[in-house]
């Protein structure tokens, strides 16, 4: 698979936008949610720099159809819409894409997987995600150089 041969960057309100969609399925509740962990920049990044043509034009057509959606059933935009408008979008994305085993009838990824999948991964490794959202340990430990060695 070749990588990123659309090279065409999100703007700043593609990125907003992203940052939204995001807080609403990860939003703030007694830890920050994804908007405050930047999530809208990572996914914007691993879109442009990890995926393919294909999975490139599968994403924007799936923002463009949030976009859509929202502006059809509620008659405003995506970032015009109420916390509930949002959520009831994104849950009715989420039901079609889990209903289609993520895939599209056209057996391509559908949208909204690749997008809650991206909300996850930029969410739990950030530093607010896995700092303040789960519990960190530092792996393998405390480095003691001065343990006696016992056969």
């Amino acid at each position: 698979m070749s990588r990123a041969t659309s090279g065409v960057a999100f703007s700043a309100e593609d990125v907003a936008l992203l940052g939204e969609i995001a807080d609403t399925i990860l939003p703030a509740t007694s830890t920050p949610g994804a908007k405050a962990a930047g999530v809208g920049s990572f996914i914007a990044l691993m879109v442009t720099d990890a995926y393919d043509a294909n999975q490139q034009r599968i994403f924007r057509a799936g923002l463009a159809t949030i976009e859509n959606d929202c502006r059809r059933v509620h008659g405003v935009g995506f970032m015009a819409a109420t916390a509930q408008q949002r959520l009831a979008l994104l849950d009715r994305a989420d039901r079609e894409q889990f209903d289609g085993g993520g895939r599209t009838r056209r057996g391509e990824p559908h949208y909204f997987r690749q997008l809650k999948e991206l909300t996850l991964l930029g969410y739990f490794t950030s530093e607010i995600g896995y700092t303040q959202a789960l519990r960190y340990a530092e792996t393998p430990g405390r480095f003691d150089p001065c343990v006696p060695y016992t056969p």
